[in-house]
């Protein structure tokens, strides 16, 4: 773990009282239109108790208005939010056991770190040694023993992250929202709060709906990701099964980001397809039996292609002719944007102790294996 400079930690120590059970949350044919602007678009999905499920997607998809109808912030144009069983969508948030943390904490600056966290409690009117107890229980559980005291300013980032996720889970919701909470943090301490964040949702046990852009966060600190485009929830399934084998086009480049050329499937022969592309046809093993004679797209990772001089016949079957354009070196790989004539841009990451030295303007050959490839078919999905 990564070591952030002032950063109070604590040995790690059971909470005193038990653990939080979380709810079940469904959408049903969940729907948002601001005037002519559908900002979510008849969602359905089940968020199973106790999971930790990451909604993903582009600026403008709908993600943070799907947290906001959830935790009553926005009211639905249509369709119902179910917490086990019962429909909570027109009711006023107080009455949900819903807690939220935004991204940019809104920690009141004029308050202790106790009195932030009590603040939800006050509120709900929680007598005050009740109150104090369960501050003292926040504290050690997000690990900032001894800070009650502090204001917000006399705190690093991810300690005023700790205090809003302490906040967030004093009064025990069912259902923890999280919106971009940590985006205003720097790369190590992002990497320190997403453990952290990840522990806490292991001791507490409540349902996690996690909003982010960032594909890396989606896949560390996941057990599932739902993915959404234009409002619609596009894809849904664990990282590895959304990241190894894309549904979608839109999967492949946005979550994976995947290489990916135009194709058809022109033969099927025991689950694997012949596929013409721009380059010519290629066997892939694996493709759905739905495929022969579908058109889709061609997918292949970065990481699946190599770049060689000139491609013989050990290299695979896949051979696409480029230009280099970038060289960047990234460390324990390097990250090569080549030119393809016909067709465009094509990235390829390879780790640096078997690239070739080539530089931009310099004609190579990208090939892979055929069993890296994947072929999508237009008009697939969940």
């Amino acid at each position: 773990m990564t070591t952030v400079r002032n950063e109070a930690v604590s040995p790690m120590r059971a909470v005193t009282t038990p653990p939080v059970q979380g709810a079940r949350v469904v959408f049903r044919n969940l729907t948002k239109r601001f005037g002519n602007v559908t900002a979510v678009d008849a969602v359905n999905l089940a968020v199973e108790r106790g999971e930790f499920l990451t909604i993903l997607g582009p600026s403008g998809s709908g993600k943070t208005t799907l947290l906001k109808l959830l935790v009553g912030f926005e009211t639905p144009t249509s369709g119902a939010i179910e917490l086990d069983g019962r429909d909570v969508a027109r009711m006023p948030p107080a009455e949900r056991n819903v807690g939220m943390v935004f991204q940019h904490y809104a920690l009141f600056p004029h308050m202790t770190v106790a009195d932030n966290i009590a603040y939800g409690l006050k509120v709900r009117g929680w007598p005050k040694e009740r109150r104090q107890r369960r501050v003292a229980e926040m504290l050690q559980l997000v690990r900032l023993e001894g800070m009650q005291e502090r204001l917000p300013k006399q705190l690093s980032g991810g300690q005023q992250q700790r205090v809003a996720l302490a906040r967030a889970l004093a009064f025990g919701p069912q259902v923890l929202l999280m919106d971009e909470p940590l985006g205003a943090l720097d790369r190590a301490l992002r990497l320190e709060m997403g453990e952290e964040i990840r522990r806490i949702h292991r001791e507490t046990g409540t349902t996690v709906i996690y909003v982010t852009h960032d594909q890396e966060e989606a896949m560390v600190l996941s057990d599932r990701v739902a993915i959404m485009q234009q409002g619609k929830i596009v894809a849904h399934g664990t990282p590895q099964s959304l990241y190894l084998d894309p549904p979608t086009e839109f999967v492949a480049t946005f979550f994976g980001g995947y290489n990916v050329f135009p194709a058809r499937c022109v033969q099927m022969a025991g689950g694997a397809g012949l596929i013409e592309f721009p380059a010519g046809r290629i066997w892939v093993p694996r493709i759905g039996s739905d495929g022969s004679r579908a058109r889709g797209v061609l997918a292949v990772h970065p990481g699946s292609l190599r770049v060689v001089l000139e491609a013989t016949d050990q290299t695979g079957g896949f051979a696409l002719r480029a230009r280099v354009r970038e060289v960047l070196f990234m460390g324990d790989d390097t990250v090569v944007t080549c030119e393809v004539e016909g067709y465009g841009r094509v990235v390829v990451r390879q780790p640096s102790v078997s690239m070739l030295p080539v530089a931009p303007g310099q004609e190579v050959t990208l090939v892979a294996q055929a069993d890296h490839l994947r072929f999508i078919a237009e008009g697939v999905g969940p």
